[in-house]
């Protein structure tokens, strides 16, 4: 999906060098996507003072609402869309000819390279649930060719009281097939009422946890559905204990890790790039129709409709730095 702030601010995204457990709560913050009558989603990632969990770099969850959360076409560079369908289903297109239904239990990701551009409509409106996650691309791989994949047969980690769903990422020799360009990892955790858990993880890695549906004590912090909560690194386990069912009568949670990047991002819209030159010559390209031909590609469907790029800020896109 796209970022659709109107004014969208850039992100910076520099190495983190802190290697110890931590317990970090970040609020999710409501942000319209669009005009009067927007969709609206909740959004974790990134934050001002935590921009990236590995090379995830981009969290929103969307939920049934007055306005379906229907995206025309649109553009994105340096990254790989994550999508992850809690309830209903979305048709997937872009401009490689991939056309995709996606249904819970499957996952889409698209691989940008130096462009693509794609759309996502929902099938179920009123009853649609989701996750939208970005992935950013190690500068040795921000160029690869760009790509689609939807994948179906996901494996499943059993625990004494729950199971975890790898989507992204090779978890206790649980290997999901889909792409990806550096060390990650995203489960999707279900809980049996009253369990109590213990979660095995890498201790190389750094790690967050958000709920999905209902509530949980994880790693002794009570957490409901909606903030993330940062684990930095250093962990070998997580304790998760059942607090609460969610509506549907389950307790979800996602938990997303990774080898810390190592390299400063700059994020603007729906691009993740280096530099102010790279960002402002790819809104460029995208909004001239040749060079848009060009560069991104047309997705099949829509004519001449589009999402235009907002417009640059009038001062250098600038660094925002992590504060932790």
């Amino acid at each position: 999906m796209t970022n659709l702030d109107a004014r969208p601010t850039e992100q910076d995204c520099p190495a983190d060098a802190a290697g110890a457990p931590v317990l970090e709560r970040y609020e999710a913050r409501t942000v319209p996507l669009g005009g009067l009558r927007a969709a609206v989603v909740s959004r974790t990632l990134p934050h001002r003072a935590l921009s990236t969990v590995g090379a995830w770099c981009f969290l929103d969850a969307f939920t049934p609402g007055e306005v379906p959360m229907n995206v025309l076409p649109h553009p994105h560079i340096g990254l790989q869309t994550v999508t992850w369908p809690l309830a209903g289903s979305m048709l997937h297109r872009d401009s490689l000819g991939s056309e995709q239904l996606l249904v819970p239990g499957e996952l889409n990701i698209m691989t940008s390279g130096d462009g693509v551009a794609h759309s996502e409509f929902m099938v179920d409106d009123a009853g649609a649930r989701g996750l939208q996650l970005w992935v950013a691309l190690p500068d040795a791989s921000r160029f690869v060719p760009r790509a689609f994949e939807h994948v179906a047969d996901l494996p499943v980690r059993e625990f004494a009281g729950a199971r975890a769903t790898v989507f992204v990422g090779d978890y206790d020799g649980a290997v999901s097939r889909a792409s990806i360009h550096s060390p990650l990892l995203g489960l999707q955790i279900e809980v049996d009422p009253g369990a109590d858990v213990e979660i095995p993880l890498r201790g190389d890695f750094e790690h967050a946890v958000q709920m999905i549906d209902g509530a949980a004590r994880v790693a002794g912090e009570d957490l409901p559905q909606g903030p993330l909560l940062y684990l930095g690194r250093g962990r070998d386990s997580l304790r998760v204990e059942h607090l609460a069912p969610g509506d549907d009568g389950l307790t979800r949670l996602l938990l997303l890790g990774g080898e810390p990047l190592g390299e400063d991002l700059l994020m603007w819209w729906n691009f993740v790039g280096r530099t102010h030159e790279e960002v402002a010559a790819a809104r460029a390209d995208w909004e001239d129709r040749d060079l848009r031909a060009a560069r991104f590609g047309v997705v099949p469907a829509h004519g001449e409709d589009r999402i235009p790029a907002p417009a640059l800020p009038n001062v250098r896109l600038t660094p925002r730095r992590r504060r932790r």
